[in-house]
């Protein structure tokens, strides 16, 4: 067995190769746990709070282990700070001949077959010229890149509609059929990665395809000894999406497009096509008018009050099996017609299966308005027992880390909910000096949060403490109306001129650039900004949450799930919303305190902190910050700062 404490010693070769690397007990602690659980293949739920070091707690002992081990993170950009970085560095220092593949969703490769589609295609209909030059840009990046990864041609925006004509969906793929399968980028991709010994994909990818089993990586699982998920509080959401079946008007509207370019290019005799691509393509977009409202989630005793939707969905169901119809007679003309052709078949059975009353008893479905799509969604009430039977179908360590995973160091509500009852739980507490560093301010005088002016009370308590943390601030809302408001009531306050930045005004990237060089701005926020957000220093060192984080009764999951858990005589508040509202919580007052240097207040202005029985909890929760409902204890404290 290799020497965990010699290794994250303070002469040890961590500290010799990593810049800034500081000795830590919980992390020398975490690490051998980890070690443990790797050797013994057992499974650990693990909380280290922010400055644990929790990258480098489990890299040193995944690298050293030995065997095959899968790294799933929450984002993709976390994704590529491992893969760029940390796991660099750590082998680098602990001298492992280990192999590492980046592995990411196929939606971030180029596709060939259908670059090669939309170079030829000229009825293609391009939004602007732009889209011309991006898709010439696209082409040479192509035919240079050895990966495909369109993060390497950053000319082209991220967001530019020509990425959805040129990179394929598990719908739009042809797998082995394909023209271009040998130089597939997204095939060499998972190449790389059943022969790497470290794979780092996102909770997503891991979902997507090792569960479902649909995108090639089924290999991948059975080959290897280890499963670490960092960011792991995100797993029960993304679990749940894709335990779930979805189809949405967008995914038949790209059938539609598809559709209508194969059919011009290997079935331009066989005329009834375009018009049964056309009745589709309009079928698609009245069930997305059929909703009135942007933006919502609804449930189905709620849509079935809705005439209009029904009959739209009846309508869709006619027209899609019409054309699927028409697409197996013409389907052996080109592989892509044969895609097509299963596609149609796929999305009309999902939609039928969706609408049939005595399918799916134990998921609640619903449905989800965007701007220009409607999702239909079938969720599982529960995913523990789902999640159980991936996890034993063959021995492996099972490791699940993140800073916000406990209630008070109890971990039931998260081990309950993944099916997790046979883990060890372990937490350690942040490094950092809370008591002195920081402090919790609830203000007094403050109305119930359903009051309808409850957001302008907000503004007000908070108006004296920006001023006198001089900006510097992250006000974090629960809802976008919230935030809105927010942004609008600072704008017009008087003697407030601070810099203020809204959400939305440019990526989240973008938006912290700004902030950490104005050095005394107000970001007014909402969920982009809860968590994965690291801003360290004096430009941060005010975070003001408006109310605590209870996700809205009226969701159609949760409410399904509070009944569930109520009519098996549990209670679904303590059991299930306010665990759910205490990690939320934690990940918001995360930003705070990210450095041992850093200094700053946490203000969260719900009453209900203090007037309710379940409040202590809540801040019990919480690292252990000085407390206070005084102003002016608030104002002595950034008058500290100002005096330096």
């Amino acid at each position: 067995m290799f020497d965990l404490k010699s290794i994250f010693s303070s002469d040890g070769i961590l500290s010799k190769q990593i810049t800034g690397f500081r000795t830590r007990p919980q992390q020398l602690e975490m690490a051998q746990a980890i070690a443990d659980t790797i050797e013994k293949h057992q499974m650990l739920v693990a909380e280290a709070g922010t400055g644990t070091g929790k990258t480098l707690a489990y890299l040193v002992p995944a690298l050293l282990g030995g065997g095959k081990v899968i790294i799933s993170t929450g984002t993709k950009t976390l994704q590529d700070q491992l893969f760029k970085r940390d796991i660099p560095s750590v082998r680098a220092a602990l001298k492992v001949p280990v192999t590492v593949a980046l592995l990411k969703g196929r939606a971030n490769y180029i596709c060939h077959y259908h670059l090669e589609r939309s170079v030829q295609d000229t009825h293609f209909s391009f939004i602007n010229r732009d889209e011309i030059q991006y898709l010439q840009q696209i082409e040479r990046y192509a035919s240079i890149s050895k990966n495909g990864d369109k993060s390497g041609l950053s000319e082209v925006p991220e967001n530019a509609a020509i990425w959805q004509q040129v990179t394929s969906t598990r719908d739009s793929c042809l797998g082995s059929e394909c023209p271009s399968y040998k130089k597939c980028f997204v095939m060499e991709a998972r190449k790389q990665a059943l022969m790497a010994d470290i794979v780092v994909v996102n909770h997503h990818l891991f979902f997507a395809d090792v569960m479902l089993r649909d995108e090639g990586l089924s290999e991948l699982l059975p080959a290897c000894n280890t499963v670490i998920f960092d960011e792991a509080h995100q797993l029960p959401e993304t679990a749940s999406l894709f335990f779930g079946e979805s189809i949405s008007t967008g995914q038949i509207l790209d059938l539609a497009r598809d559709a209508k370019v194969e059919a011009i290019q290997a079935a331009g005799d066989f005329l009834g096509l375009p018009d049964a691509i056309a009745a589709v393509e309009k079928a698609a977009r009245d069930l997305r008018l059929a909703i009135a409202v942007d933006n919502t989630r609804l449930s189905l005793a709620a849509i079935k009050q809705n005439s209009g939707f029904c009959d739209a969905l009846d309508n869709l169901l006619e027209k899609l099996s019409s054309l699927t119809k028409l697409l197996e007679h013409q389907a052996e003309r080109s592989e892509g017609l044969e895609n097509c052709r299963q596609r149609a078949a796929s999305h009309l059975y999902l939609i039928q299966r969706w609408r049939d009353e005595t399918e799916m008893q134990d998921h609640v479905r619903w449905i989800e308005v965007y701007h220009q799509a409607l999702q239909l969604n079938a969720t599982p009430l529960s995913i523990a027992g789902i999640f159980q039977k991936q996890m034993v179908a063959s021995p492996r360590a099972w490791i699940f880390t993140s800073a916000t995973l406990s209630v008070k160091k109890n971990f039931t509500h998260y081990s309950d909910e993944m099916g997790l009852a046979a883990a060890q739980t372990a937490c350690w507490d942040s490094p950092y000096d809370f008591a002195e560093q920081a402090l919790l301010y609830v203000p007094t005088g403050l109305p119930e949060p359903h009051h309808k002016t409850y957001t302008d009370h907000v503004v007000q308590a908070a108006l004296p403490v920006l001023r006198a943390s001089r900006g510097r601030a992250f006000f974090l809302c629960t809802s976008l109306r919230a935030m809105q408001r927010v942004y609008e009531l600072l704008l017009a306050a008087d003697e407030f001129d601070f810099p203020l930045l809204l959400q939305g005004q440019g990526s989240r990237s973008y938006m912290l650039e700004r902030f950490r060089a104005l050095n005394n701005a107000v970001l007014i926020g909402s969920q982009s900004f809860w968590e994965g957000v690291d801003v360290r220093g004096e430009a941060l060192s005010l975070v003001i949450i408006d109310k605590l984080p209870f996700a809205p009764p009226d969701d159609p999951v949760l409410s399904a799930r509070i009944e569930k858990i109520n009519n098996e005589g549990r209670n679904a508040f303590m059991e299930y919303q306010l665990p759910r509202a205490v990690i939320s919580l934690k990940q918001g007052a995360g930003r705070l305190i990210r450095d041992e240097m850093d200094r700053g207040v946490l203000m969260i202005c719900d009453p209900r902190l203090t007037t309710k029985a379940y409040g202590k909890q809540i801040w019990q929760s919480l690292p252990p910050m000085k407390r206070t409902r005084e102003l002016t204890e608030v104002e002595r404290f950034f008058s500290v700062d100002n005096d330096k």
